[in-house]
């Protein structure tokens, strides 16, 4: 399973290091074009645009979001609505309130795209010793993600949590 990731601050570039180490084919975008170079030389395929990121990627697509919470995310979501086709599949990995999960899956299901919602703990120690992960969303939909799930969390550090909104609820908790 090829992945797209979207957003290389310190988690996302570390996360997308891992995945690379596990032999998963990763497509990156961010906004300051220097991150981009920096990963591609890891090996990364590094895109300019999230049209050209979305063009890199095989049907069906997953591209993953490491972004602030808030209205980048809905502003990058919105973008990917109009460049993915049904049956891809877009994970919000930032500490994203569960609610807005629930709002974004219900407007991506309506053009047949999958919303999957992800709370990412690993901080600085993620790259070496892996990012647990709580994850919501549809069964099918983890089951499609769980390859790229174990590559990223150290040995039985992911958990399906429930329906979209879930895996950010748990992370809300575990952050409390």
């Amino acid at each position: 399973m090829q992945i797209g990731m979207v957003g290389l601050g310190r988690m996302g570039m570390n996360m997308v290091r891992r995945l690379l180490k596990g032999g998963r084919k990763v497509v990156v975008f961010n906004r300051t074009r220097e991150k981009v170079l920096e990963i591609q030389k890891e090996g990364a395929l590094g895109s300019a645009s999230l049209k050209d990121l979305a063009a890199k990627l095989k049907p069906p697509r997953a591209v993953w979001l490491m972004l602030p919470a808030g209205g980048v995310v809905d502003e990058h979501i919105a973008e990917l609505s109009e460049l993915l086709s049904p049956g891809d599949l877009v994970v919000e990995g930032g500490n994203s309130r569960y609610h807005d999960d629930i709002r974004r899956a219900g407007t991506l299901k309506a053009k047949g795209i999958h919303y999957m919602d992800a709370g990412v703990s690993g901080g600085i120690w993620g790259l070496k010793a892996g990012y647990c992960t709580m994850v919501g969303g549809e069964k099918e939909d983890f089951l499609r993600l769980e390859p790229v799930l174990k590559i990223l969390a150290p040995e039985g550090g992911y958990l399906h949590c429930g329906g979209v909104g879930a895996g950010h609820f748990v992370k809300m908790v575990h952050n409390g």
